[in-house]
C-alpha cells in the first residue's frame, strides 16, 4: 500500500492527465493534445528524478514532441478549412 504514494502522487496525476487526453483525442477535442503534452512533462520529470529512468524520459520527450506536432497540424487544418 505504500508504494501507491512512492512519488507524492505526481504519477497518478501523470498518469490520469494520459488518460483525459487519449479520451479528448478519441473525442475529437483538440485540447487533448495539451493534456497529453502536460502528461508528458510530468513523466518527464519524474524519469530524469524519482525514477532514473533516462528511457522513460527520453520516451515521453518523443510523446511530448509527437502530440505538439499534432495539434500544430490539426490547427493548420481547422484554419485551412476556415
Amino acid at each position: 500500500m505504500e508504494q501507491l504514494f512512492t512519488h507524492y502522487g505526481v504519477d497518478w496525476v501523470a498518469m490520469t492527465l494520459s488518460v483525459l487526453g487519449a479520451y479528448m483525442l478519441g473525442n475529437k477535442n483538440q485540447y487533448g493534445f495539451i493534456v497529453f503534452a502536460i502528461s508528458n512533462v510530468m513523466w518527464i520529470f519524474l524519469g530524469l528524478t524519482w525514477m532514473t529512468s533516462i528511457g522513460m524520459a527520453i520516451g515521453n520527450l518523443v510523446f511530448c514532441l509527437i502530440n505538439l506536432r499534432g495539434y500544430w497540424n490539426w490547427r493548420q487544418q481547422k484554419l485551412a478549412n476556415a
